[in-house]
């Protein structure tokens, strides 16, 4: 089972087992603007539920990127290095951040599906 979900600091997670993949939504992109740059975490590192755990940085500001999830960095998207804006051209397909194991499936239950982030951004105005 796989299924998308999103966190209010904008970042969504893509459930697969006990991995999650972890991007930015379109919207976050668009607000961010052109990505120029993109610091990703260390493979093995382990990250706290919405604690810093990348950098993104477009030609309007940089940004953090939050970890949706606790557990362990299991792959970064190495692509991202060469190539910034895959965040932009595809926010939620390979402009993907890492993927972390999952430390505390409870945690999802905090995240919103699709219908309830699109009501979120709606709502931000």
């Amino acid at each position: 089972m796989s299924y998308l979900k999103y966190s209010e600091e904008h970042e969504w997670i893509l459930l697969e087992g006990d991995v999650v993949t972890v991007g930015i939504s379109d919207f976050a992109q668009q607000q961010l603007g052109d990505v120029v740059f993109v610091e990703l975490p260390t493979v093995g590192r382990r990250v706290e539920q919405f604690g810093d755990a990348a950098v993104v940085e477009s030609v309007k500001a940089a940004s953090e990127v939050f970890a949706p999830v606790s557990g362990q960095i299991v792959e970064v998207n190495e692509a991202l290095e060469g190539d910034p804006e895959l965040v932009n051209r595809s926010p939620t397909g390979d402009g993907w951040f890492m993927k972390i194991r999952l430390g505390d499936p409870e945690e999802l239950e905090g995240l919103m599906d699709e219908a309830e982030y699109a009501d979120f951004v709606a709502s931000q105005g």
